[in-house]
């Protein structure tokens, strides 16, 4: 795979599992813990993805989907919410514009497939595993 993916994502450990997966896969990986710093990176490197959790620190990962989807300069970036959040999160997520909804845990297989429909521009999808 080819690509530029931007983790959101406040655990450390988390970050630096997707980290492994992604560069594994050939991906160039940026990662930020914070909503705040997620926005500043779309907006100066335009990611091709961004895995975005939706419980970080500052502003919120909805607001951060928000941002992200509603700024024509932005709004086609594909972003995969990342969350532990369950089921119930979903339909908000996607309405805000989300491509891809995963909830945690997630297999490595379902993360790599989602990435990988996101980085085809296939649209969006409620993939989870």
């Amino acid at each position: 795979m080819d690509g530029r993916v931007l983790i959101v994502e406040d655990h450390p450990t988390m970050r630096g599992a997707l980290r492994l997966l992604l560069e594994s896969e050939g991906l160039t990986v940026q990662e930020v813990a914070d909503g705040g710093r997620a926005l500043e990176v779309v907006a100066a490197e335009r990611p091709d993805v961004v895995f975005l959790d939706l419980n970080i620190p500052g502003t919120s990962g909805a607001q951060v989907l928000s941002a992200i989807k509603g700024d024509p300069s932005t709004a086609g970036v594909a972003v995969i919410v990342i969350t532990a959040e369950g089921e119930e999160g979903r339909a908000p997520a996607m309405l805000l514009g989300a491509d891809a909804y995963l909830t945690k845990p997630f297999s490595p297989n379902e993360l790599l497939r989602t990435v990988e429909l996101a980085l085809e521009g296939s649209g969006p999808t409620a993939a989870s595993p």
